[in-house]
């Protein structure tokens, strides 16, 4: 389902029951819901009408009851408003570190993988959420992420938990224009996003807006690109922008930032019972203060593992640590600053070039909305950087002017040599860059020819 009541009310009931919740998101494709269906062995799905179509072809020939919001009018579905009916059921009494959700990540890496979570998981990334101050006051807030992701269904979990009581404007999906309406006519105080939301957000007029309740925007998910904290920070100085860290495989937490203690370009301190270490790109130990390496999440949120798949939990856990595969480093006040995803390194002529420095550089420029950075094979230096550049509306801009600026700006190692101008880079259904799909358009020779 798109966001809706109903996705709240199915958490709850089935956790109250005791049973295991596998969320999935309504963008995937009929093949993507048939395998998270199978391989979970999950016995009911819940969906909407307008998504009943692709289901009913994605569960045939499955052992698994289908569910229907509003009214059933179909053989074989059953309708969620008649078992909505009922008295509500006790609360079951489950073992605290038995199974709550089986969250099924993005496949970026191939076929998705189910990230078992415990009740004790998803209690300790609420409970955390909620001492951190990031509901404290702020009784008023805009959800416009997927519940069905790790992002939102901790947003919304921590809910669950809030100590006062408050009110949430739900958002079926993102719209920038409606995100800023609702926030004027709701009086939104907070609000939990992306940072591809906060980017398409400045695209709005926000000074012709009364948003003068609005007090702080949590980002996560991706990392926050300098240029568009400084832009909020200009143009809507009364709201404080903070980022925090994780991944589903921690329940969507590791760090967190504390109210007025924003350390620009940092995703903030290690949240309550996380412990964080930087291993060296060699394995050889651990780092050093401000030395890049892998980043490693130990706390009571982590994943039990992933669903029937032994080999891929004991691949990313040692000694109780999860390796994120991301690239960062803790600085000597022990914030943890990002600085890209391990798979995501283009190697150079032996260089390793960090895809976001590149990014960072380009959307400097004043004609370009969003870059997008990826390898590309190359038998000279094993890889190449190539860059796919959206261009602001109405600006004008040739490739050879972007290698030209990016030349610069950045090392000879690191500046693109091909530049393609595209209408929209692609985006993942929660709104990060999605570079499996650039990937892919290069190897297939989909894209236009660097001019």
């Amino acid at each position: 389902m798109a966001n809706c009541p109903e996705v709240l009310e199915c958490y709850r009931a089935i956790w109250r029951l005791g049973a295991v919740m596998t969320p999935l998101m309504f963008l995937l494709s009929a093949d993507e819901v048939r395998h998270a269906v199978a391989d979970s062995g999950a016995k009911v799905l819940v969906t909407t009408p307008d998504q009943l179509d692709k289901v009913a072809i994605a569960t045939a020939g499955l052992d698994v009851r289908l569910v229907v919001v509003g009214a059933a009018e179909r053989d074989g579905v059953s309708s969620y408003d008649e078992l909505a009916g009922g008295d509500e059921a006790p609360l079951a009494d489950v073992d605290p570190t038995s199974m709550a959700a089986l969250l099924y990540t993005g496949g970026t890496t191939g076929r998705s993988k189910g990230v078992v979570l415990s009740h004790d998981a998803l209690s300790s990334a609420a409970w955390n959420s909620i001492k951190v101050g990031v509901t404290e006051g702020l009784s008023v807030s805009l959800l416009p992420l997927p519940m069905a992701h790790a992002f939102g269904m901790m947003v919304s979990a921590s809910a669950l938990h809030a100590t006062s009581p408050g009110r949430t404007v739900l958002m079926r999906w993102f719209d920038a224009a409606e995100w800023v309406r609702l926030a004027e006519a709701e009086r939104v105080q907070s609000g939990a996003v992306v940072p591809t939301m906060l980017r398409l957000l400045l695209s709005q007029p926000l000074e012709e807006h009364d948003l003068s309740a609005l007090r702080r925007l949590g980002s996560g998910s991706a990392p926050l690109p300098s240029e568009v904290r400084e832009e909020w920070a200009r143009r809507a100085p009364h709201v404080e922008v903070v980022e925090g860290y994780g991944a589903s495989e921690t329940a969507a937490m590791a760090t967190v930032t504390y109210p007025g203690r924003v350390r620009p370009g940092s995703v903030g301190e290690p949240s309550s019972d996380v412990e964080i270490r930087i291993e060296r790109m060699d394995g050889s130990g651990d780092a050093g203060v401000d030395e890049d390496g892998e980043v490693l999440v130990r706390h009571p949120g982590l994943m039990t593992g992933y669903w029937n798949d032994p080999e891929a939990t004991a691949a990313v856990m040692t000694d109780g640590f999860f390796r994120t595969g991301d690239v960062g480093h803790l600085d000597a006040d022990g914030y943890l600053f990002l600085v890209d995803r391990l798979k995501d390194v283009v190697i150079r002529g032996g260089f390793n070039v960090y895809p976001r420095d590149v990014e960072e550089a380009l959307e400097r420029h004043p004609a370009v909305a969003v870059a997008a950075v990826v390898g590309r094979p190359d038998e000279a230096h094993g890889e190449e950087v190539v860059a796919f550049v959206q261009p602001r509306p109405g600006a004008t801009v040739t490739p050879e002017e972007l290698v030209a600026y990016s030349r610069e700006h950045l090392s000879r190692a690191k500046y693109p040599r091909e530049v393609h101008l595209v209408d929209a880079v692609p985006l993942t259904s929660i709104g990060k860059l999605d570079r499996k799909a650039l990937r892919a358009t290069l190897l297939a020779g989909t894209v236009p020819g660097a001019d």
